[in-house]
Protein backbone atom coordinates (compact mmCIF):
# COMPACT_ATOMS: atom_id res chain seq x y z
CA UNK A 1 0.00 0.00 0.00
CA UNK A 2 0.68 3.16 -0.64
CA UNK A 3 1.80 5.87 2.69
CA UNK A 4 4.26 6.66 5.11
CA UNK A 5 5.91 3.16 5.26
CA UNK A 6 6.27 2.90 1.48
CA UNK A 7 9.03 0.72 0.18
CA UNK A 8 10.72 -0.44 -3.18
CA UNK A 9 10.35 0.85 -6.69
CA UNK A 10 8.24 3.34 -8.14
CA UNK A 11 9.22 4.18 -11.54
CA UNK A 12 8.82 7.26 -13.13
CA UNK A 13 7.27 6.90 -16.06
CA UNK A 14 7.57 8.54 -19.87
CA UNK A 15 4.42 9.89 -21.48
CA UNK A 16 4.34 7.58 -25.42
CA UNK A 17 3.65 9.33 -28.44
CA UNK A 18 3.34 8.75 -32.02
CA UNK A 19 5.26 10.01 -34.82
CA UNK A 20 2.79 12.74 -35.30
CA UNK A 21 2.50 13.69 -31.51
CA UNK A 22 -0.49 12.39 -30.43
CA UNK A 23 -0.63 10.38 -27.53
CA UNK A 24 0.08 7.03 -27.90
CA UNK A 25 -2.82 5.13 -26.02
CA UNK A 26 -1.64 1.50 -26.88
CA UNK A 27 1.78 2.46 -25.52
CA UNK A 28 0.30 3.40 -22.58
CA UNK A 29 -0.91 -0.58 -22.06
CA UNK A 30 2.40 -2.04 -22.94
CA UNK A 31 4.43 0.00 -20.83
CA UNK A 32 2.21 -0.43 -18.10
CA UNK A 33 2.55 -4.11 -18.35
CA UNK A 34 6.50 -3.82 -19.32
CA UNK A 35 6.25 -2.15 -15.47
CA UNK A 36 4.52 -4.64 -13.60
CA UNK A 37 6.87 -7.65 -15.22
CA UNK A 38 9.64 -6.08 -14.09
CA UNK A 39 8.56 -5.92 -10.53
CA UNK A 40 8.52 -2.12 -9.71
CA UNK A 41 5.74 -1.69 -6.45
CA UNK A 42 4.25 1.43 -8.53
CA UNK A 43 4.16 4.00 -10.84
CA UNK A 44 4.32 8.08 -11.04
CA UNK A 45 2.71 9.56 -14.12
CA UNK A 46 2.71 12.83 -15.53
CA UNK A 47 5.81 13.89 -13.74
CA UNK A 48 8.71 16.44 -14.78
CA UNK A 49 10.34 13.41 -17.57
CA UNK A 50 6.76 12.55 -18.68
CA UNK A 51 6.32 15.32 -20.72
CA UNK A 52 3.58 17.25 -18.10
CA UNK A 53 3.67 20.79 -19.51
CA UNK A 54 3.36 19.49 -22.91
CA UNK A 55 -0.10 18.14 -22.73
CA UNK A 56 -3.64 19.40 -22.57
CA UNK A 57 -5.26 19.05 -19.60
CA UNK A 58 -7.51 17.27 -21.31
CA UNK A 59 -5.19 14.88 -22.34
CA UNK A 60 -3.78 14.73 -18.92
CA UNK A 61 -6.56 13.49 -17.36
CA UNK A 62 -7.22 10.59 -19.92
CA UNK A 63 -3.67 9.26 -19.23
CA UNK A 64 -4.26 8.78 -16.13
CA UNK A 65 -7.44 6.50 -16.46
CA UNK A 66 -5.66 5.12 -19.34
CA UNK A 67 -2.94 4.35 -16.66
CA UNK A 68 -4.95 3.42 -13.79
CA UNK A 69 -7.64 0.88 -15.87
CA UNK A 70 -4.22 -1.09 -16.28
CA UNK A 71 -1.66 -0.59 -13.90
CA UNK A 72 -2.66 -2.73 -11.13
CA UNK A 73 -0.28 -1.67 -8.03
CA UNK A 74 -0.33 1.90 -6.99
CA UNK A 75 0.04 4.96 -9.13
CA UNK A 76 1.12 8.71 -8.11
CA UNK A 77 0.42 11.46 -10.35
CA UNK A 78 2.24 14.41 -10.55
CA UNK A 79 -0.62 17.65 -10.23
CA UNK A 80 1.81 20.58 -10.47
CA UNK A 81 0.44 23.94 -12.44
CA UNK A 82 1.26 26.99 -12.19
CA UNK A 83 -1.92 27.79 -10.94
CA UNK A 84 -4.32 25.89 -8.18
CA UNK A 85 -7.33 26.00 -10.31
CA UNK A 86 -5.76 23.21 -12.56
CA UNK A 87 -3.78 21.21 -9.82
CA UNK A 88 -7.11 20.82 -7.98
CA UNK A 89 -9.32 19.55 -11.20
CA UNK A 90 -6.33 17.02 -12.24
CA UNK A 91 -5.81 15.85 -8.18
CA UNK A 92 -9.54 15.67 -8.23
CA UNK A 93 -10.00 13.62 -11.51
CA UNK A 94 -7.04 11.30 -10.78
CA UNK A 95 -8.31 10.05 -6.90
CA UNK A 96 -11.70 9.86 -8.19
CA UNK A 97 -10.44 7.65 -11.12
CA UNK A 98 -8.37 5.39 -8.39
CA UNK A 99 -4.61 6.76 -7.91
CA UNK A 100 -3.07 6.11 -4.55
CA UNK A 101 -1.95 9.89 -4.39
CA UNK A 102 -0.58 13.17 -6.06
CA UNK A 103 2.70 14.36 -6.12
CA UNK A 104 3.41 18.31 -5.73
CA UNK A 105 6.29 20.46 -6.98
CA UNK A 106 6.94 24.01 -5.43
CA UNK A 107 7.21 26.63 -8.63
CA UNK A 108 10.39 28.18 -9.31
CA UNK A 109 9.26 31.50 -7.27
CA UNK A 110 9.16 30.34 -3.86
CA UNK A 111 12.29 31.25 -2.33
CA UNK A 112 11.90 31.84 1.91
CA UNK A 113 11.60 28.97 4.05
CA UNK A 114 7.87 30.36 5.15
CA UNK A 115 6.98 30.59 1.25
CA UNK A 116 7.73 27.14 0.78
CA UNK A 117 5.76 26.19 3.33
CA UNK A 118 2.68 28.42 2.86
CA UNK A 119 2.92 27.12 -0.65
CA UNK A 120 2.14 23.36 0.24
CA UNK A 121 -0.52 24.39 3.20
CA UNK A 122 -2.36 26.15 0.46
CA UNK A 123 -2.09 23.76 -1.86
CA UNK A 124 -3.58 21.00 0.98
CA UNK A 125 -6.03 23.65 1.02
CA UNK A 126 -6.88 23.58 -2.50
CA UNK A 127 -6.85 19.41 -3.34
CA UNK A 128 -8.36 18.25 0.18
CA UNK A 129 -6.45 17.25 3.36
CA UNK A 130 -7.47 13.47 2.84
CA UNK A 131 -5.35 13.63 -0.81
CA UNK A 132 -1.77 11.57 0.16
CA UNK A 133 0.57 13.66 -1.66
CA UNK A 134 4.65 13.13 -2.04
CA UNK A 135 6.89 16.60 -1.47
CA UNK A 136 8.79 16.60 -4.32
CA UNK A 137 12.57 17.91 -3.09
CA UNK A 138 14.17 18.89 -6.63
CA UNK A 139 16.08 22.21 -6.59
CA UNK A 140 18.38 21.24 -9.73
CA UNK A 141 15.32 21.98 -11.59
CA UNK A 142 12.82 24.07 -9.76
CA UNK A 143 16.08 26.33 -8.39
CA UNK A 144 14.08 25.86 -4.91
CA UNK A 145 16.41 24.92 -2.32
CA UNK A 146 14.52 23.15 0.82
CA UNK A 147 16.50 22.78 4.10
CA UNK A 148 15.62 19.81 6.33
CA UNK A 149 13.92 22.26 8.64
CA UNK A 150 11.57 23.42 6.33
CA UNK A 151 10.94 20.26 4.63
CA UNK A 152 10.06 19.06 8.59
CA UNK A 153 7.77 21.70 8.78
CA UNK A 154 5.86 20.76 6.29
CA UNK A 155 5.26 17.39 7.29
CA UNK A 156 5.09 18.13 10.34
CA UNK A 157 1.87 21.09 9.73
CA UNK A 158 0.27 18.50 6.50
CA UNK A 159 -0.52 14.95 7.93
CA UNK A 160 -1.30 14.43 4.27
CA UNK A 161 2.15 14.26 3.31
CA UNK A 162 3.19 11.11 2.95
CA UNK A 163 6.66 10.61 1.50
CA UNK A 164 9.85 12.59 0.35
CA UNK A 165 10.62 12.26 -3.12
CA UNK A 166 14.37 12.89 -2.62
CA UNK A 167 16.50 14.51 -5.46
CA UNK A 168 18.49 17.11 -3.61
CA UNK A 169 22.06 17.23 -5.59
CA UNK A 170 24.46 16.65 -3.07
CA UNK A 171 21.71 15.86 -0.80
CA UNK A 172 23.15 12.58 1.20
CA UNK A 173 23.29 14.53 4.28
CA UNK A 174 19.82 15.66 4.00
CA UNK A 175 18.36 11.96 4.07
CA UNK A 176 21.12 11.28 7.43
CA UNK A 177 19.16 14.42 9.28
CA UNK A 178 15.54 13.42 8.46
CA UNK A 179 16.40 9.68 9.62
CA UNK A 180 18.04 11.49 13.17
CA UNK A 181 15.02 13.10 14.05
CA UNK A 182 12.75 10.53 13.17
CA UNK A 183 14.64 8.27 15.55
CA UNK A 184 14.77 11.04 17.91
CA UNK A 185 10.84 11.29 17.45
CA UNK A 186 11.85 15.03 16.54
CA UNK A 187 10.20 14.38 13.25
CA UNK A 188 6.85 11.89 12.40
CA UNK A 189 8.22 8.81 10.01
CA UNK A 190 7.48 9.51 6.45
CA UNK A 191 8.53 7.66 3.19
CA UNK A 192 11.63 8.63 1.61
CA UNK A 193 12.18 7.65 -2.39
CA UNK A 194 14.84 8.83 -4.79
CA UNK A 195 15.24 10.40 -7.83
CA UNK A 196 18.22 11.58 -9.72
CA UNK A 197 18.06 9.32 -12.20
CA UNK A 198 19.17 6.45 -9.49
CA UNK A 199 22.90 8.01 -9.71
CA UNK A 200 22.85 7.74 -5.96
CA UNK A 201 20.73 4.92 -4.99
CA UNK A 202 23.26 2.64 -3.70
CA UNK A 203 24.73 5.78 -0.80
CA UNK A 204 20.92 6.78 -0.86
CA UNK A 205 19.74 3.05 0.50
CA UNK A 206 22.81 3.34 3.01
CA UNK A 207 21.66 6.46 4.56
CA UNK A 208 18.20 5.31 5.31
CA UNK A 209 16.19 5.72 1.89
CA UNK A 210 13.31 3.11 1.24
CA UNK A 211 13.91 3.20 -2.35
CA UNK A 212 13.58 5.11 -5.38
CA UNK A 213 11.42 6.78 -7.16
CA UNK A 214 13.21 7.78 -10.62
CA UNK A 215 13.01 6.96 -14.08
CA UNK A 216 15.56 4.53 -16.03
CA UNK A 217 15.75 2.21 -19.06
CA UNK A 218 16.00 -0.62 -16.60
CA UNK A 219 13.93 -0.27 -13.89
CA UNK A 220 14.34 -4.02 -12.99
CA UNK A 221 18.11 -3.18 -11.93
CA UNK A 222 16.17 -0.41 -9.60
CA UNK A 223 14.34 -3.10 -7.89
CA UNK A 224 17.21 -5.45 -8.05
CA UNK A 225 19.55 -2.90 -6.10
CA UNK A 226 17.27 -2.20 -3.33
CA UNK A 227 16.01 -6.11 -2.73
CA UNK A 228 20.11 -6.43 -2.19
CA UNK A 229 20.18 -3.70 0.33
CA UNK A 230 17.30 -4.91 2.36
CA UNK A 231 18.57 -8.51 2.41
CA UNK A 232 21.57 -6.97 3.80
CA UNK A 233 24.00 -7.53 0.53
CA UNK A 234 25.21 -3.87 -0.02
CA UNK A 235 28.72 -5.48 -1.87
CA UNK A 236 25.76 -6.81 -4.34
CA UNK A 237 24.19 -3.62 -4.60
CA UNK A 238 27.05 -1.86 -5.06
CA UNK A 239 28.41 -4.28 -7.45
CA UNK A 240 25.19 -4.39 -9.59
CA UNK A 241 24.82 -0.29 -9.46
CA UNK A 242 28.60 -0.14 -10.51
CA UNK A 243 27.64 -2.37 -13.73
CA UNK A 244 24.82 0.25 -14.50
CA UNK A 245 26.82 3.68 -13.61
CA UNK A 246 28.29 3.99 -17.02
CA UNK A 247 24.75 4.22 -18.66
CA UNK A 248 22.96 5.58 -15.84
CA UNK A 249 25.32 8.58 -16.21
CA UNK A 250 24.33 8.90 -20.08
CA UNK A 251 21.46 8.46 -19.49
CA UNK A 252 21.41 11.51 -16.89
CA UNK A 253 21.91 13.92 -19.17
CA UNK A 254 19.79 17.08 -19.49
CA UNK A 255 17.71 17.17 -22.58
CA UNK A 256 18.60 14.33 -24.91
CA UNK A 257 18.55 11.89 -21.32
CA UNK A 258 14.83 11.16 -22.07
CA UNK A 259 15.11 10.57 -25.54
CA UNK A 260 17.90 8.35 -24.53
CA UNK A 261 15.52 6.45 -21.77
CA UNK A 262 12.45 6.05 -24.60
CA UNK A 263 14.65 4.75 -26.67
CA UNK A 264 15.72 1.99 -24.87
CA UNK A 265 12.28 1.50 -23.50
CA UNK A 266 10.97 0.63 -27.50
CA UNK A 267 14.31 -1.32 -28.10
CA UNK A 268 12.88 -3.41 -24.79
CA UNK A 269 9.43 -3.27 -26.07
CA UNK A 270 7.53 -1.16 -23.45
CA UNK A 271 6.55 1.62 -25.96
CA UNK A 272 6.41 1.33 -29.74
CA UNK A 273 7.82 4.85 -30.21
CA UNK A 274 10.90 6.79 -29.16
CA UNK A 275 9.35 9.94 -29.97
CA UNK A 276 9.58 13.32 -27.79
CA UNK A 277 6.90 15.79 -28.03
CA UNK A 278 7.76 19.23 -29.67
CA UNK A 279 9.40 21.04 -28.64
CA UNK A 280 12.34 18.13 -27.52
CA UNK A 281 15.53 17.13 -28.53
CA UNK A 282 16.01 14.06 -30.87
CA UNK A 283 19.17 11.42 -30.92
CA UNK A 284 21.31 11.13 -33.91
CA UNK A 285 23.14 8.48 -35.49
CA UNK A 286 26.39 9.76 -33.20
CA UNK A 287 24.24 9.43 -30.12
CA UNK A 288 22.51 5.93 -31.29
CA UNK A 289 25.82 4.57 -31.50
CA UNK A 290 26.90 5.77 -28.44
CA UNK A 291 23.99 4.43 -26.65
CA UNK A 292 24.11 1.12 -28.28
CA UNK A 293 27.85 0.92 -27.15
CA UNK A 294 26.94 1.29 -23.95
CA UNK A 295 24.39 -1.31 -23.79
CA UNK A 296 26.87 -3.87 -25.39
CA UNK A 297 29.29 -3.15 -22.55
CA UNK A 298 26.50 -3.17 -20.22
CA UNK A 299 25.48 -6.53 -21.26
CA UNK A 300 28.92 -8.37 -20.21
CA UNK A 301 27.85 -7.52 -16.80
CA UNK A 302 23.89 -7.90 -16.81
CA UNK A 303 22.12 -9.74 -19.84
CA UNK A 304 18.95 -7.18 -19.55
CA UNK A 305 21.09 -5.43 -22.02
CA UNK A 306 21.17 -7.60 -24.65
CA UNK A 307 18.54 -6.90 -27.08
Amino acid sequence: MFGTDTKGVYAIAPTPFLPDGAVDYASIDTMCDFYLDRGVDGLTILGILGEAPKLTPEESVAIVQRVLARFTKPVVVGVSAPGFAAMKALSGASMDAGAAGVMITPPAAMRTDDQIAGYYAQSVAQIGADVPFVLQDHPLVTTVQMSPGVIRRIVEENPSCVMLKHEDWPGLDKISTLRGWQAKGEMRPISILCGNGGLFLDFEMERGADGAMTGYAFPDMLVDLVKRHQAGDNEGMHALFDAHLPFLRYEHQSGIGLAVRKYVLMRRGAIAHANLRVPGPKMNDTTKAEVDGLLARLAKHDPRAAF
